[in-house]
C-alpha cells in the first residue's frame, strides 16, 4: 500500500491528517516530521515514498523556498502542499515550483480524501473556490489576464470546453467521465487535443489558464 510522509510542526493536525488517511486508505504507512531538515532525512530514508505533505510554514521552510529545496532533494517524490494558507497567488506559485496540489486546512475531512485520492491516481489536485474566486477588479480586468486568447477557446468543440469546465474544478478524468456520461478513454483523448489547441504543455497549465474563463459565454454557440 502507499507510503506517505505528513510533514507538520501541529501535531493536532498530523493526527487529524493520519486519521483521513487510515480511514480513507486502509494499509497505508505514514512518516511524521515537524521540520524541513528532517523531512529531508527521511526521504533519504525512503526513498519508495509516494506522497509528501507539506506544511508551508513549519521550521525551515522559508515558505516556499522549503519546496523548491525538498524537490531538488528528492524529485522523484510527489509533494502536496497542505497548508491554512488561502492566497491564490501563492497556490500557484507552490504549483509552478513542483507541487502536484494543494489543500487547504480548513478543507472537510470529505475533500482531503477526495484530494489524496485524485493526487495518489496521478491526478493534480487544486482548490477550485480558490483558483476560481472573483477578484475586486473589473469584469474587462479578469478578462485581459486570462492567458487563453478568445480564438483558441473558439476552436474547441462543445464537448472539449465542457471536459476543460470540469477540469478547472478539479474533477480527475474519472469523475468527468461520469459526469459526461463518457467513456474515461474518451476524456483522455479529448484532454489530448485540448492541450494541443491551447497550445499548453500540460493538464496544470490548461487549468490555470482557465481560472477566469466564462464558460456559460462559450457554450452558447
Amino acid at each position: 500500500m502507499y507510503k506517505i510522509l505528513i510533514a507538520d510542526d501541529h501535531p493536532l493536525f498530523r493526527e487529524a491528517i493520519n486519521n483521513v488517511i487510515r480511514t480513507g486508505f486502509a494499509g497505508c504507512e505514514t512518516f511524521e516530521t515537524q521540520d524541513l531538515d528532517s523531512a529531508l532525512e527521511l526521504t533519504q530514508q525512503h526513498d519508495d515514498l509516494d506522497l509528501i505533505l507539506l506544511d508551508l510554514n513549519m521550521p525551515g521552510m522559508n515558505g516556499l523556498n522549503g519546496l523548491i529545496t525538498l524537490r531538488n532533494e528528492a524529485p522523484t517524490i510527489p509533494v502536496v502542499i497542505v497548508s491554512a494558507e488561502e492566497d491564490k497567488q501563492i497556490v500557484l506559485q507552490a504549483i509552478t515550483y513542483g507541487a502536484v496540489g494543494f489543500i487547504t486546512k480548513s478543507s472537510p475531512r470529505e475533500q482531503m480524501t477526495e484530494a489524496l485520492e485524485q493526487i495518489l491516481a496521478g491526478n493534480v489536485y487544486l482548490p477550485s473556490d480558490i483558483i476560481r474566486a472573483s477578484q475586486p477588479e473589473s469584469r474587462s480586468r479578469r478578462q485581459e489576464e486570462s492567458q487563453i486568447p478568445p480564438e483558441l477557446l473558439n476552436s474547441l468543440t462543445r464537448r472539449q470546453l465542457l471536459v476543460l469546465e470540469r477540469m478547472s474544478k478539479g474533477e480527475s478524468n474519472k469523475q468527468i467521465a461520469y459526469n459526461l456520461n463518457i467513456a474515461e478513454t474518451t476524456v483522455k483523448a479529448h484532454v489530448s487535443a485540448i492541450l494541443r489547441k491551447l497550445g499548453v504543455h500540460n493538464r496544470i497549465q490548461a487549468v490555470l489558464s482557465a481560472g477566469n474563463i466564462d464558460f456559460n459565454q462559450y457554450l452558447k454557440r
